[in-house]
């Protein structure tokens, strides 16, 4: 298992290096540069070509991308013209509220999905499954972004059960107990709108995989010696059913890092989504390729991460 580790990790490195380059250029094939509408237009041109050249702006594209991957490689993302701080700073100062976001979808998302998907794939062609299957239906058809909206109408404003922005109530002390709960519940609504679209593909995955091991040789093997229905579904149909959701363990997490971007946007969640949006908006660049190469990080090790737990729960089918 640990060769296959350190393989893989082997594997990752060219792949970094290949999404920072692709990373770099997208962002300078975005129109404008960090100067774009940040200075007063009265100021004389020459002024501000001469500030582009100080900033190295004007150099060849490999020459800027070496010097950024360079500073990069030490933690150093350079300096946001927006918020005229440094960028590891500003990140750092997000990437906990998307962090508790994506850990509380997630939590959401299994303790919705495996009880659905049990009921839906042991009890097919009930009213029940049709029940489950129709809400799967729904889910797949609605867009995240166009959910979370109706969320935040019906219990934002129409029932006012939870807030509708931010991530704490103003004026709060951190580290009390008043403090943690206004932050779950800011994180709550914004946590279930995602959890209640992402649930569905685990639902339908999950019933898919307990009618067809229903089926299996050594299931009906298992009825025939007389083994009891709550037996065979705990030993051999769940064991076995749960294997691929906890393969795709490591994509649901870089997923959901991603589904962020939406959900922070609309219940203004001050996390890397919103600010990803914000500086792409601003042309904040410095900040925009950081958090892209940060998203793509996370999704070549949740894939790592994947590979790791499929070995660990089922050493027949370890990646050589």
């Amino acid at each position: 298992m640990w060769k296959t580790i350190v393989r893989r990790i082997f594997i990752m490195i060219p792949q970094i290096i290949l999404l920072s380059i692709l990373v770099f250029l997208m962002a300078k094939a975005m129109p404008g540069d960090a100067l774009t509408g940040l200075l007063d237009p009265s100021i004389d041109p020459k002024a501000l070509e001469e500030q582009r050249e100080r900033l190295g702006l004007n150099n060849p594209w490999y020459i800027q991308y070496w010097d950024w991957i360079r500073h990069a490689a030490m933690g150093d993302f350079g300096q946001s013209f927006r918020f005229k701080m440094p960028v590891t700073d500003l990140i750092g100062q997000r990437i906990a509220n998307t962090f508790w976001l994506a850990l509380a979808t997630l939590i959401l998302t299994y303790l919705i999905a495996i009880p659905l998907g049990i009921i839906s794939g042991r009890y097919n062609d009930t009213w029940s499954d049709r029940l489950i299957t129709g809400y799967t239906y729904l889910g797949f058809a609605a867009p995240l972004f166009i959910f979370a909206l109706v969320m935040v109408w019906i219990f934002g404003f129409r029932f006012g059960w939870f807030p509708t922005g931010g991530s704490v109530a103003p004026g709060l002390t951190p580290g009390t107990f008043e403090y943690v709960i206004s932050k779950i519940q800011h994180l709550l609504l914004p946590a279930l709108s995602m959890a209640l679209i992402s649930t569905v593909s685990t639902v339908q995955y999950l019933r898919s995989e307990i009618i067809d091991i229903k089926h299996k040789e050594f299931v009906l093997t298992a009825r025939a010696k007389g083994a009891s229905e709550s037996r065979i579904y705990n030993r051999h149909i769940l064991r076995n059913s749960l294997l691929p959701i906890a393969a795709f363990f490591g994509y649901e997490i870089t997923g959901l890092i991603g589904g962020t971007i939406f959900i922070e946007s609309i219940f203004s969640y001050p996390g890397m989504g919103q600010l990803f949006l914000n500086s792409i908006s601003l042309r904040d660049f410095s900040v925009v390729t950081a958090l892209v190469l940060l998203y793509g990080i996370a999704t070549i090790l949740g894939s790592l991460l994947s590979d790791i737990i499929l070995g660990l729960v089922d050493p027949r089918i370890r990646i050589k």
